[in-house]
């Protein structure tokens, strides 16, 4: 089941992240051009810049590097799950790419919390742990995965 926060990401915090929901956060659409782009810049493998090469290879066309799949859902976790004012992650596990993602391609992202527990030593934040999953437009995932989010929370004396 899909759930909604009752507050925007201005006001939002630690307890408002309930273990077992599920939040969509937006789709995104990628062109050839904008996967030739991003891979000429970051990641110049030739199934992601040389359509000719690419068309000979094992995905027979261009693909999108794993990054920047995982740089659009990002964005997309940023603007529709996290809240501005959020502290440091200490990380990600368990990156996936389970397919490739191609060229009119579009991408959903959704999360679910799967455990969210105060912090003992730090009383002013929460740890927050998620599976993010980037969907194809036929439903398919093309890449999780897990980050931990330390988040503040609403009133740091109560217990």
């Amino acid at each position: 089941m899909t759930h909604t926060f009752a507050t925007p990401p201005t006001d939002r915090f630690f307890e408002d992240y309930v273990v077992g929901a599920t939040y969509e956060c937006g789709s995104v659409h990628l062109t050839e051009a904008e996967i030739i782009a991003f891979a000429s810049q970051y990641d110049p493998q030739a199934m992601h810049v040389n359509p000719a090469l690419a068309a000979a290879g094992p995905f027979g066309e261009i693909i999108a590097s794993g990054w920047q799949t995982m740089g659009v859902t990002m964005r997309q976790v940023v603007d529709n799950y996290l809240p501005f004012n959020g502290l440091v992650a200490p990380g990600v596990d368990e990156v996936r790419w389970t397919r490739p993602v191609r060229p009119g391609d579009t991408l959903s992202v959704r999360v679910t919390v799967t455990e969210a527990r105060r912090s003992s030593s730090r009383p002013d934040r929460g740890l927050v742990h998620s599976l993010v999953e980037t969907l194809n437009q036929n439903g398919d995932v093309v890449m999780s995965f897990k980050p931990m989010n330390f988040v503040r929370v609403r009133d740091p004396q109560a217990g």
